[in-house]
């Protein structure tokens, strides 16, 4: 074989190399992350009222493992970061007795209602209405709003409003102590959630389209061990 033959085969191989090296890596980048790190709160900050003027402890603690929201006092666990074309998948379970919680999406001006509630849309979690859409100084629609949302003149999205939105299925939820998957998908100002796999909610033409992500403290005590966002 010629220098010059040679020479070329080599550069082609080298090529080829190249080329299956950048492949890859590609094929291992994942635009797939944990919002919790299994240790502690890093990534996150908490917003609860009563903490202003009193000594007390944090209603979101970290426990075997476990993001843990205590349920009192009331108030929000905020991620720092802000999120758009995401899906969320959040496994969480009732230790003991079920009750309230929910993870907000959209996230922007704190205590923006009642003093308490960020300015967001609510992904309802209490015990057997899973999948509920709350209207937190943000809109969103669904198919029949009426029905589900109760007379048109009483709709709004602050105090005293018709705020609920109700899902679309009952029986999604496993029996309590067990856990569930939750699944949020916003894209663009569509948000969709499922329950154990039952698609529950759909709305669109959502208010906003970003924001930070929160889980609350509202009475009952929530466990979570997977805070998983993946960007769409």
């Amino acid at each position: 074989m010629s220098f010059e033959l040679f020479n070329k085969s080599f550069l082609a191989l080298a090529m080829m190399l190249f080329i299956f090296a950048c492949q890859s890596g590609k094929e291992g980048t994942t635009n797939t992350f944990q919002l919790f790190n299994g240790s502690d709160l890093t990534g996150w900050h908490v917003d609860v009222p009563a903490m202003d003027t009193s000594d007390i402890p944090s209603p979101f603690v970290v426990r075997e493992g476990f993001l843990v929201s205590l349920g009192d006092p009331g108030g929000h666990l905020i991620t720092d970061d802000v999120y758009e074309n995401y899906r969320l998948e959040v496994e969480y379970r009732f230790a003991g007795e079920p009750g309230n919680c929910g993870v907000l999406v959209h996230v922007s001006k704190p205590r923006a209602l009642y003093s308490m509630f960020p300015q967001s849309v609510e992904v309802q979690m209490m015990h057997e209405n899973a999948g509920d859409f709350w209207c937190i100084v943000e809109d969103i629609t669904v198919p029949d709003m009426e029905a589900r949302r109760g007379s048109k003149e009483q709709w709004g999205i602050t105090e005293g409003k018709a705020r609920r939105i109700v899902n679309l299925t009952d029986g999604s939820e496993n029996p309590v102590g067990d856990w569930n998957t939750m699944i949020i998908e916003c894209r663009a100002d569509e948000v969709k959630v499922w329950v154990n796999g039952d698609l529950v909610n759909h709305g669109t033409h959502c208010t906003a389209t970003n924001g930070r992500i929160a889980l609350q403290a509202e009475g009952s005590e929530v466990e979570f061990r997977k805070l998983e966002l993946t960007q769409l």
